[in-house]
């Protein structure tokens, strides 16, 4: 419970709800999204639903409708508890779950971001291994030392990065996700000559009649791997929704869209799940199936850095390494906070130290990325549980005549409904997938929801239908004081502008041109090869072109952040926010 007359500057800002003045927008959070979810993991999906044997109606309707369910999911369910609260996960489970419960789930963010941390490093060592000619691997196991030494050396990095330079990490992925997306776009329009010989004889395609018999007979058959009639329509919408259950069902996205200024902002997540999972899933599809058309060889036995070097040249391996170390860092970085909250007595950088070694030692076994669909949807169903209790408490609560944060009221540092709740949720949730009653994909639907009702039950029971008019009473004196607290800091902070600089224009201008150029050259292998011919004569080209502007991409853009210069306005004057609610 908040003391209402507790000295504000001796509170962790992380506790209090996010100051009006640090809110963002919608911008903000489309680049936000753009440049996590198009990632070096799509080259991963990609590949996995054409072994998988999925029909390309299926994934072409199958994705979108499943990837829309997903926006959807973090519009309805996580951006309007964010907003409200202004609160992350950890936050609110602190105060309606206590200490045993948070420890608890902090563990599994351990754990979950830990092996997601090695699959991204995985991923980047691939790219490494295609450079120095190190054989595949394609069993759960390392096969070959060298390559247990590049992902040795390739984790050291991250794990040296998420320890001391994250920021700048963060900063450098912002520039990252206008060049991933131009480069998914690029991969198939470079491949798509050579599967179009390989099926109707031809480097040209006039009808998207045509595309579709392209697409059915050489990337998405309907038949996996060994032959077999493959997943159908259902489960890949259930995959493309569960993708990201931890996040939005699962609520770990409260801590980015806290800083919403609107609920609506939620659909900004559109920017990940159609221009990235949609768009870069499809792509990849592509990708891989031609990358096997050309080297001879089953989908399967490819990985991340196979497809990326014969879609894109050079360019691949630059995004194979790059996408996948930044997602590690921010990973690790998550791992390490976690295991900080777990271990108060020690450090951030010792605890990322600590996990980042178990985290390298995993990411040695190739099989966290090649199992990096089943072992997502499985750490949904881990998290989603505790999503479902903070669903329940902040919207079912109110109505029925329960009380939000009624553990805090009554001074409880353990919650046995939250801990019972989540026990029962996972025996539930695995049980049913144990039996195969449904699949595995939209195990986190039954769990969500028997979980909040066995949680509304239990808090029923151990007093959350108590009066706490006098505690609500005394939360909301806290929270006033909070908004004057952070108005005020508001007043004393400069007016922040940007370079407009007619350099740093130009430096972006150049930026831009690069993609534009990139994309112009793999429009030109796509429209422009006649016959075979001429196409590896343009295929070559954009090789040797994309390469060049990704080097010219990377070094203007960076240079353009760099030169980005705030000017402080000396005449602040008070906020007009400072006496208003928070922008629903």
């Amino acid at each position: 419970m908040h003391n209402p007359n507790v000295d504000l500057h001796q509170v962790e800002e992380e506790q209090l709800p996010v100051a009006k003045h640090k809110l963002k927008g919608w911008r903000h959070f489309l680049g936000l999204y753009a440049g996590e979810h198009v990632a070096a993991t799509e080259f991963v999906f990609g590949a996995t639903f054409v072994a998988l044997g999925a029909s390309m109606t299926d994934i072409l309707i199958g994705l979108l409708i499943g990837n829309i369910l997903a926006v959807l999911s973090w519009t309805l369910i996580t951006t309007p508890i964010a907003v409200e609260t202004r609160l992350s996960l950890y936050t609110y489970l602190q105060k309606i779950a206590g200490d045993s419960m948070t420890r608890l789930y902090n563990w599994a963010n351990v754990i979950i971001f830990t092996v997601i941390s090695a699959a991204m490093i995985t991923v980047s060592a691939t790219a490494v291994r295609f450079a120095l000619d190190i054989p595949a691997q394609l069993n759960w196991y390392p096969t070959n030392a060298l390559f247990v030494l590049v992902v040795l050396a390739v984790g050291i990095i991250v794990v040296l990065v998420a320890m001391y330079g994250f920021n700048a990490v963060s900063n450098f992925s912002g520039i990252c996700a206008p060049w991933l997306f131009t480069m998914f776009l690029c991969g198939p329009l470079v491949l798509m000559p050579e599967l179009a010989n390989a099926v109707i004889g031809q480097t040209g395609i006039s009808s998207w009649s045509e595309f579709m018999q392209i697409g059915s007979a050489s990337v998405w058959t309907g038949l996996d791997a060994s032959g077999e009639p493959g997943i159908g329509l259902l489960e890949v919408i259930g995959f493309s929704w569960a993708a990201n259950t931890i996040t939005h069902f699962g609520l770990i996205d409260m801590a980015l869209l806290r800083f919403a200024k609107k609920r609506r902002y939620g659909l900004c997540t559109s920017a990940g799940m159609l221009f990235g999972h949609y768009i870069a899933w499809i792509s990849a599809g592509i990708m891989g199936a031609g990358t096997a058309v050309l080297v001879e060889k089953s989908i399967v036995e490819l990985d991340p850095g196979d497809v990326a070097f014969h879609a894109l040249g050079l360019s691949g391996l630059v995004i194979v390494i790059v996408a996948g170390w930044t997602t590690a860092n921010a990973n690790l970085y998550r791992a390490g906070l976690a295991a900080q909250a777990i271990f108060t007595n020690h450090s951030r950088n010792r605890t990322t130290f600590i996990v980042g070694l178990f985290t390298v030692l995993i990411a040695c076994f190739p099989f966290v990325f090649t199992k990096l669909l089943p072992l997502l949807t499985y750490a949904g169903l881990l998290v989603v549980p505790v999503g479902a209790i903070v669903f329940a408490e902040h919207f079912l609560f109110p109505r029925l005549g329960m009380s939000r944060y009624w553990l805090s009221y009554k001074n409880l540092s353990h919650s046995t409904p939250a801990v019972a709740s989540w026990a029962v949720g996972l025996i539930f949730g695995f049980g049913l997938n144990a039996l195969d009653v449904i699949s595995f994909y939209y195990l986190f639907l039954p769990t969500w929801v028997v979980t909040m009702g066995v949680y509304t039950l239990l808090a029923k029971k151990y007093g959350a239908s108590e009066d706490f008019t006098r505690e609500k009473a005394e939360l909301a004196a806290f929270e006033s004081r909070v908004e004057t607290h952070q108005a005020k800091q508001a007043a004393r902070e400069p007016v922040l502008q940007d370079d407009t600089s007619a350099f740093t224009r130009l430096l972006r201008i150049a930026a831009f041109g690069s993609l534009v150029v990139s994309l112009s050259a793999a429009l030109n292998a796509m429209f422009f090869s006649v016959n075979m011919s001429d196409y590896e004569a343009n295929r070559s080209f954009f090789f040797n072109v994309g390469f060049a502007c990704t080097v010219l991409y990377f070094a203007t853009a960076y240079w353009a952040m760099q030169r980005k210069k705030y000017l402080a306005n000396s005449s602040v004057q008070e906020p007009e926010y400072a006496t208003h609610s928070n922008a629903k």
